[in-house]
Order: structure tokens, then sequence, then C-alpha cells
């Protein structure tokens, strides 16, 4: 088994191949070892030191670290933990696999947030997983849109500029109700 690492625009987060699917559909993260407590994989990958945080998409794990540990470090034993997950034919998820992540929403703005929704499924999902991560639909409030945003794009530098000068400006040009996208904390 040959497991690919790809860099993400987060310097603390390092994306891996392993050159099957991950996940069969949506994704999963998992913010501490307790979150991890229904993935075999994420259980492993916390296992090694320095891990604060474990996410899967459908062809990729990605991996957040501490400040105080260096990747040089932890990369070997992470990519030893993948390996071992695969050859033990355990699953990587018990139980259900991942979904789709959007928070649902009920009112007179249904027919906006679905506009919104998928357009985060057809043009802001599949970027965003190019980096090793997601963002999700959170709510809409008198014309703010708040996303959730996880794996790699949480806590990157480049979030914001991201959020503000693409999605926001994708989803105002395609849905003039949308003023405003901010993020939304776990």
């Amino acid at each position: 088994m040959f497991i690919q690492t790809e860099s993400t625009p987060n310097p603390a987060t390092l994306k891996f191949l392993p050159g099957q699917s991950v996940l069969d559909t949506g994704t999963a993260d998992f913010a501490s070892p307790e979150a991890a407590a229904t993935s075999p994989l994420a259980k492993r990958v916390f296992a090694v030191g320095g891990v604060t945080g474990v996410f899967f998409g459908t062809d990729f794990v990605t991996v957040t670290k501490d400040d105080a540990t260096e990747w040089d470090h932890i990369k070997p034993a992470i990519l030893g933990a993948i390996m071992e997950h695969y050859q033990s034919g355990a699953p990587v998820v018990e139980g259900a696999d991942g979904a789709t992540g959007h928070k649902e929403h009920v009112g007179e703005d249904t027919e906006i947030v679905n506009q919104i929704k998928e357009l985060l499924d057809t043009r802001v999902r599949p970027a965003v997983a190019q980096d090793g991560g997601d963002i999700t639909f959170h709510g809409f409030d008198r014309g703010i849109v708040y996303l959730f945003m996880q794996g790699a794009c949480a806590g990157c530098p480049s979030s914001t500029l991201t959020l503000k000068m693409g999605i926001e400006n994708l989803l105002r040009h395609y849905i003039p109700e949308v003023v405003e996208v901010r993020p939304v904390a776990a």
C-alpha cells in the first residue's frame, strides 16, 4: 500500500491519500480522541502524539497537529497507523457512514437555503475537498449565511479570505438575498 501526502493551505494540517475509499459518502470530523470513539481509523491516528484533529473525505484523511509538534516527527507514525488500519480490515467508521453535513433549515427562507446548499455542494465543497476540508451550511438569518468549516479549513490562516472573497462573492452573485457569510464554531 502506498499512501500519498499533500500539503494543505493550513500548515498545521496534512492530507493523506491511501489510494482507496475512506468514506463512501459525506465526511466525518473528529475534533478529539473522545469524538473518535466510533472510528477505529481515527482512534489509531489520535494514538499518535501531537494529533489534534482527524477528518475523513471520500478518498482522503486529513490530520491536524498541535503547534509544538513537527510533521517530521509524527508523519511516519501517522502513515503507519493508516496502513495498519487498512490491513486490519476494520471499518473506517462503525455504524453510519458519512453524512451530507448540512444542518436542516425550516422556515420561510427554505427556497433560498436550498439554493445556498446546492451552490455549496456543486461549487464550493468539491474545491475545498481538494485542500483536505469541508464547508457545510449551518444557518441563514436576515441575509447572513453561517457556515461550518471542518478538516483543513478549520483554523486555516486563509479561511477568512476564502469565506469573504470566494464563497461570499459566489453566493451574493447567484442569490441576491445573501448579504454576508460568517463562520460558526463547532
